[in-house]
Formats: C-alpha cells, structure tokens, sequence
C-alpha cells in the first residue's frame, strides 16, 4: 500500500511515530493508500529545519526568491493535470474543478512573483531638519499553515508561495483527507530550486496541530476549516504568542429580487450550491426569493437540478463527484428527512442516488428545499454538501434583515438590474465578499479573501495585501544626518522643526 510521507528539510520521511490513517478514492470507497500522522517530534523536527532555514533565506535577496517563484510557477503549470488527478483521486471532485482550483492557486504564485512591487517600503526626506524617515516590511520567521480537505491545492497555495516571497519560511499541515496534491506541490517546489527547509510538510491529526499551535519558534499560523475548528485554532495560538488568521465555516445567502433575469439566477444557483458537491466554504447553501417570484423560481432551479450528471471525478460527463467521506455523505443526506419533518417541501431529493458500479462509492445525488425558516436545521448548520434551501421573503428589507442575522458572514451575492438596489445591498449586508449577479465571488488573486462574524477570526484575510502584512511585521526608521554644529543636552520631548 503506497504510503504518504511527510517532506521535511528537502526529503520525503516515513517519520518515527507508527501512526497512519487510510485515504480513501471517494469514488469507489477503497483504500488508496495511507498518510502517515506525524507525534511531536516530527513536528519539531520540521519546525527545526524551517528555523535553521530562515537564517539564510529571511536575509535571501528579493531577486533570489523572485527567481525560484517564477521556475515555480512555470512546474505548477507544467504539472497542473497532474496535480488535478490526485486532486480528483483523494477529494472526488470532477477534473474540470479540480482544474479550476490549481488555476486559482496559480494566481497567487503569480502575485507572490511580484513581491518586489508589494514589499516596498515608505520614505519621507527632510520631515525635520536633516531628519529622514522610512518604513520598512521584514519577515516574521517561522509561519504554519493548517489546510482544508476541500481544496487541497488551492489553498495551500494562498498561503506558502506569499509568506515565502516574504522571506519567511514555512511548514504545511494539509488535511489528513487528502494530503497526495498539497505533497505534490511542496515537491515541485523543491525542484524549483527552493532551498532545503523553507518549504516543509506534515502529515497529521490533532496533535500535529496542537505542537504547531504551542511551538515557541512558530511566529504565525493561518488556518481554514470549520467554524469551531478555526476558533479553537484562534484561541490556542493567540494564548500561544502567535498572530493566527483562522478562516471560518458559512452559510452563504443568494437574494433574488422580482426584477432578476430567473433564468439566469437559477444557472447561478445551480452552479453556486452543487459544484463540487457542495463542498466549498463559498458554496450558496441558501436562496432568499423575494415575492412574487418564489414558485417559479424554485420550478427553474429544480428543473436543471433534475438534468445534472453525477460520477466519478474522473469521467469527463461527470459534472458533480462524490463526498469526501461515507460519514459526511451519510451527515448531509440526514438533513433532508429533518427538513421534510420540521416543515419544509422537498422539492428535489437525492438521497437514495446511487450510481452504477460505484455502489461503494460516497454518492448522493442533489437535493433542493423550499418554504424553508431560520428555525430549521438545514437552515442553522452548515451542510457542506449538495442540499440547497430556498427561503421566502417578502420584501427586500426582510431578506436582508435574515441574511445580517446569520451568525455567518463568508460570501453572498444578489441577482438584480436594478444598480440602486445592488448598491444598497452591497452596503448593507453583512458579508465579507460580496457578488452582484455573480453567485460565488471569489476574489481575484489581488485582493484578498475572508469573511465577517463567525466566518473567520483574526484581523487579516488570506492573499492581496492583506498576505503580506500578515507574513511580515512593521519598521519605522528615523535618520538624522548630524552637522558639527549639532549637540547639546536636550531633555525635553523631541519635536519636528
């Protein structure tokens, strides 16, 4: 059985511990292989070998990591089918996601590429006389990354290649899940020509995660999961001395006002709520239909939802793979007997979806709500998984007062032509990325991504400008170019002539 190392200082290593735990092909339920989950000391070990790294690579010059970002880049590209396919083996997404998903990582190669540009300080000549002043940006140390199953190379990617550009160094904890592209990633970028140490991986649980939280030489630690995950993660390394951006869980909302081309708005809604079976923390879970436009609406969504091709990830008809595990898809299938018996119309059910020669396979097919409440389950929790509600509202002031009361604010959209009305809401609503008429907007690789509320804790989002901030701390530089004439003994506070 093929065994997933952990990579630390430049070489792949079984690690000492004796613990491993099975990756599963989501698409037909079979052991493909098993990750190795590293104790204490092989998070030492890889802690150890990013600090001795950064002696040399946090003084390295811009030119020198510019140079490894660009050969990078061009790997990641080069191999990007390749990297989709263990995407698709380990996650069960379709090829056409998981492509889709390197290419936005790609983006954030690119904009690291560009750290020249970012990383430039501030000057100001004669703010006294003969007194100069500039600020400056310098690395942070040692940073970690705790990454998701959902998107295993993607968002890795927002993380490492801008932390490195800053001249820190770093160690990946990529979900236990599906860990084969995240390894894949850190290989390539040894190939690329980045020194031994800067870029390491663990393979891991709990305890992996916990030793990276408390370890003194760790400076920061960014982090995407669930809602109770991200804030135990929060708590732990803030007590711990570390600054931590800890992206959050969602219960992202789509309002759909009378004026909205429906048509449109329900190729949106599809889209948003099923692609990658639901499994995206930018997923639409919900849809606020302002009367009148309800029934038909619903009619629109349930009749592509019906037309939609479910597979393995990698048959290329496939439009939407399996859930990651049997439990998940057993977790998620629950909420639609729940919803049915606490009041809401099951319009679309897909529960029982099994699909033909993959009986083993962690299948379900897509489900769609209507007449949905905020006292409902399918409405409270995050499904994470292809169950779209569809809730009613009768005037565009009730839905925006549901939305803000979500204890959520990741991502939502509005479908409209009306632009007084998209200003509004853009104003209004409580989120901390917003589409107009665009059903999941994620932002592009400069600017950056993060929520409000629940959804993410800390003061930074991930990538744009926020990443370099976050990667690297404040130096302000105060020059006085001294005249014989100067001196003297002066106590009072200095003050700008």
């Amino acid at each position: 059985m093929r065994t997933i190392p952990h990579w630390i200082n430049g070489q792949a290593t079984e690690g000492t511990s004796g613990r491993h735990l099975d990756v599963t092909n989501p698409a037909t339920g079979e052991v493909a292989g098993r990750v190795n989950l590293a104790a204490a000391g092989e998070v030492d070990a890889a802690v150890g070998a990013a600090a001795k790294a950064y002696e040399s690579w946090g003084t390295s010059s811009l030119a020198t990591r510019t140079k490894v970002l660009f050969a990078y880049r061009e790997l990641v590209h080069r191999h990007a089918d390749e990297i989709a396919e263990l995407i698709t083996a380990e996650h069960g997404k379709v090829h056409s996601d998981a492509l889709g998903e390197v290419a936005r990582g790609l983006e954030i190669i690119e904009l690291a590429c560009g750290i020249p540009q970012l990383l430039k300080g501030e000057s100001s000549t004669q703010v006294s006389n003969r007194i100069d002043v500039e600020s400056i940006r310098q690395p942070l140390g040692v940073v970690a990354g705790i990454t998701p199953f959902n998107f295993p190379a993607m968002v890795p990617l927002w993380m490492f290649p801008m932390a490195i550009a800053c001249g820190n160094t770093f160690v990946l904890k990529p979900s236990e899940k599906d860990p084969s592209a995240s390894l894949r990633l850190v290989e390539l970028a040894s190939e690329a020509g980045l020194p031994d140490g800067v870029l390491n991986l663990i393979g891991g649980d709990k305890p992996a995660v916990d030793r990276l939280l408390e370890h003194p030489d760790v400076s920061a630690v960014s982090f995407v999961g669930s809602t109770p995950i991200a804030e135990y993660v929060y708590n732990t390394g803030t007590a711990h001395g570390k600054r931590v951006q800890a992206l959050g869980g969602a219960k992202n909302h789509m309002l759909v006002l009378p004026d909205a081309s429906l048509d449109l708005a329900a190729d949106a809604a599809v889209s948003a709520a099923y692609g990658s079976a639901g499994e995206r923390c930018m997923a639409v879970s919900v849809v606020v239909a302002v009367d009148p436009i309800g029934d038909e609406l619903v009619g629109k969504i349930a009749e592509r939802a019906g037309k939609l091709r479910i597979g393995p990830g990698d048959d290329p008809s496939s439009e939407m793979g399996p859930l990651i595990t049997r439990e998940h898809r057993d977790k998620v299938a629950s909420y639609v007997p729940q919803a049915r018996e606490q009041g809401a119309e099951v319009v679309v059910d897909g529960t029982d979806y099994t699909v033909s020669g993959h009986e083993n396979g962690f299948f379900t097919g897509v489900s769609l709500l209507d007449k949905v409440t905020s006292e409902m389950n399918a409405y409270r929790d995050e499904i994470f998984g292809p169950v779209l509600s569809v809730v009613r509202a009768k005037s565009y002031d009730e839905a925006i007062a549901l939305m803000n009361s979500s204890p959520w604010g990741n991502g939502t959209a509005i479908f409209t032509r009306d632009g007084g009305a998209a200003r509004r809401f853009q104003l209004e609503v409580q989120a901390g990325m917003v589409g107009v008429n665009v059903p999941v907007p994620v932002p592009v690789g400069y600017h950056s991504f993060g929520g409000w509320k629940a959804s993410l804790f800390g003061e930074h989002h991930v990538y744009g400008s926020d990443s370099v901030h976050f990667y690297t701390k404040g130096k302000v530089i105060t020059t006085r170019w001294l005249d014989p004439s100067d001196g003297g003994v002066n106590l009072g506070f200095p003050q700008n002539t």
